[in-house]
C-alpha cells in the first residue's frame, strides 16, 4: 500500500494498485459472505470439467451468479446436478481477480424441496415411457429354478448378506456379486456397467452367465436413491437380455429402475424369495406327487388285472376250442381207408382201359399209317423242290437273255445320245448366231448415234476446227496473237497456218452477195 500522506497527491484519498484493490475486495466479500444459502435454477451446466471441477450458474428471474463445485466436493454430492434443476446451494462467495467477477463456491447442494425432485422424476418418467422402455410387452418371465444368480449391490452392506442368507435358506444356488456403489457420484454408471457386464458374459465361459439378475439397495431418502433414477441405469435395465428384479429401497420406495425391470420386489429379501423357490417345499411337493403317482400306478394295475380276469372268464376252455377240430380229424381218419381203396380201384380201371388199346395189331396198323403219311410228305417235298428248281432255271434263262441283249441296248442308247447331242449343238449354234446378230444390230445403232453426234459430221458441212500449238481447240479470236502457229482441221484433213493482225479481207476474196461480209463467230462444236 502506498503512503497515505503522499505530498504529490492532490487529495487525502489512499492510492491502491489493482492487485491490492482486488485482494481487498476479495477479503471483504469472503468475510461478509463466508457461509450463505442460495436458492436458484441451475443454468449452463455441461457436466464436470476434465479437471473434475464443475462450472455453471445459478439464476432467478432477475439476477445470475456464477457457481463452481470443486472436484473433492463434487464426488461427495448425493445427486448429480442437472440443467434447469432448482436447488439450494450452501457455500461462500468469493471473487476472481483475473476477470473482476464474483462467484459462489458450493460446498453442499440439495434440491429445492422434494417436489422439485419428484417433478424431475416425473418428467424423466414421461420421456422414457414415451420411448417404450416401460412397456409390459418388453418384460421377460423369471426362470422358475435358476442355476446362477447375479447380484448388483454394495459388497459391504447388509443387503447382500440378507440376499445370500435368504437364498441359502430357500434353495442354495451359485450367486455372483458385482460390487458397485449404490449412492453418490458415479453410482449410476457403475450400476449400468454391472448390468451390461453380466449380459456380456458368454454362455459356457469361464465365468458362468447368470440366469437372473437382482439390483438391490437398502432403504433411504429420495436423494439417497437418486442414482437409480439415472437415465443410464434405466436404459441398461430395459436393454438387459437376462431377466432382472429391481429391489431398491423399502416397499414404499419407487425409482425409475422399478418400472424398467422385469419384476419389482418390495425389499431385497423379497427379491431373493422371488428368485428361488423353497427347496423343502419342492421336496415335499415332489414327494406328494411321487406318492400320488405310485397310487395311480397301483390303481391302474388293479384295474388292468381285473380287466384281464374278466376277459379270461369270457374265453372258452382248451377242450372246447379243440373239440370241433378233433371231431373233424376223427372223421377224416375213419374215411381215409375207404378213400384209399376206392382210389386204387379207380386207378386200376383206368390202367386196364389204356392196356386194352395196346394190342400188336393196333400197333402195326399205327406204324403202317405213319409210314404212309411219311411217304406222302416226302413225295410232296420232292415235287416242291422240282418246282423251285424249274423256277430258278427260268430266272437264270431270262437273265442270260437280258445280258445277251445288253450290248445292242447300249449301242442304241449311245446313238440316241449322239443324235440328241447333235441336235443340242445345232440349237446352240443357232442361238449364238441370233445373239451375235442382235449384238451387231445394237452396235450398229449405237455407232450411228455416235456418228450423228460426232463433230466430224459438222466438218463435212463446211466448218473447220482451229487448234493452237498445243493442239487445243480455240473458240475465240482473243485467245490468238499475231505470229502464232495454228492448225486448221477440215473434214478431209489438216493444214497449218500463221496468224496475223486483223484487217480487211484479201482483194481476191470472192463475195457471195452484194452485202459486205461479216466476220463469222465460230462457237464450240462440243
Amino acid at each position: 500500500m502506498s503512503n497515505l500522506f503522499d505530498s504529490d497527491s492532490p487529495t487525502n484519498l489512499a492510492e491502491y494498485s489493482v492487485s491490492e484493490l482486488s485482494g481487498s475486495i476479495k477479503r471483504t466479500v469472503e468475510t461478509a459472505f463466508d457461509q450463505v444459502r442460495v436458492r436458484g435454477e441451475i443454468s449452463g451446466y455441461r457436466g464436470p470439467h476434465s479437471s473434475g471441477h464443475a462450472y455453471f450458474a445459478l439464476k432467478d428471474d432477475r439476477a445470475r451468479i456464477d457457481a463452481v463445485i470443486w472436484k473433492g466436493t463434487f464426488s461427495r454430492l448425493k445427486f448429480r446436478p442437472e440443467e434447469g434443476m432448482e436447488v439450494i446451494a450452501t457455500g461462500k462467495v468469493t471473487t476472481f481477480p483475473g476477470s473482476s467477477k464474483y462467484q459462489i463456491v458450493i460446498e453442499t447442494l440439495e434440491p429445492a424441496g422434494a417436489g422439485a425432485l419428484m417433478a424431475l422424476i416425473e418428467e424423466r418418467k414421461r420421456k422414457l415411457g414415451a420411448e417404450g422402455l416401460f412397456d409390459a410387452a418388453r418384460k421377460k418371465r423369471l426362470p422358475f429354478m435358476p442355476r446362477v444368480i447375479g447380484v448388483v449391490t454394495s459388497p459391504t452392506g447388509a443387503v447382500i448378506r440378507d440376499i445370500l442368507h435368504r437364498i441359502s435358506d430357500r434353495f442354495p444356488v451359485h450367486v455372483l456379486v458385482w460390487p458397485v456403489r449404490v449412492q453418490g457420484e458415479g453410482a449410476g454408471e457403475e450400476v449400468a456397467n454391472a448390468i451390461r457386464g453380466f449380459n456380456a458374459l458368454a454362455p459356457g465361459g469361464a465365468i458362468a452367465r447368470p440366469d437372473m439378475l437382482i439390483v438391490a439397495r437398502g432403504g433411504g431418502s429420495l436423494e439417497d436413491l437418486w442414482s437409480f433414477n439415472d437415465e443410464i441405469v434405466v436404459r441398461a435395465a430395459a436393454e438387459s437380455r437376462i431377466p432382472l428384479i429391481s429391489a431398491v429401497g423399502h416397499e414404499t420406495d419407487w425409482t425409475l429402475i422399478d418400472h424398467a425391470a422385469d419384476v419389482r420386489a418390495p425389499t431385497p429379501t423379497g427379491a431373493a424369495e422371488m428368485a428361488v423357490p423353497v427347496k423343502a417345499e419342492l421336496e415335499t411337493q415332489l414327494a406328494a406327487l411321487a406318492a400320488r403317482l405310485q397310487g395311480c400306478m397301483n390303481r391302474q394295475m388293479d384295474q388292468r388285472r381285473q380287466s384281464v380276469r374278466a376277459l379270461m372268464r369270457a374265453l372258452p376252455s382248451l377242450d372246447q376250442l379243440l373239440a370241433l377240430p378233433r371231431r373233424r380229424f376223427d372223421e377224416a381218419a375213419a374215411g381215409l381207408g375207404r378213400g384209399l381203396a376206392l382210389n386204387t380201384i379207380n386207378k386200376r380201371r383206368g390202367f386196364e382201359r389204356v392196356a386194352s388199346h395196346l394190342r400188336p395189331d393196333v400197333l402195326s396198323n399205327r406204324i403202317a399209317e405213319r409210314r404212309q403219311l411219311l411217304s406222302e410228305r416226302m413225295a410232296r417235298a420232292e415235287r416242291t423242290v422240282e418246282r423251285l428248281l424249274d423256277r430258278s432255271k427260268s430266272r437264270i434263262d431270262r437273265a442270260e437273255a437280258i445280258l445277251a441283249s445288253l450290248p445292242a441296248r447300249l449301242k442304241t442308247q449311245t446313238d440316241r445320245g449322239r443324235e440328241r447331242l447333235g441336235n443340242l449343238t445345232r440349237h446352240a449354234d443357232t442361238a449364238i448366231r441370233h445373239q451375235l446378230t442382235r449384238a451387231r444390230a445394237e452396235l450398229s445403232a449405237q455407232d450411228r448415234v455416235l456418228q450423228s453426234l460426232s463433230y466430224k459430221n459438222v466438218l463435212k458441212r463446211g466448218y473447220a476446227v482451229i487448234r493452237d500449238e498445243d493442239n487445243r481447240p480455240v473458240s475465240q479470236a482473243s485467245a490468238l496473237s499475231a505470229g502464232m502457229g495454228i492448225a486448221i482441221e477440215f473434214a478431209d484433213g489438216r493444214v497449218g497456218a500463221m496468224t496475223t493482225d486483223g484487217g480487211a479481207p484479201p482483194a481476191g476474196a470472192k463475195k457471195r452477195s452484194g452485202k459486205p461480209a461479216e466476220p463469222t463467230k465460230q462457237g464450240s462444236l462440243f
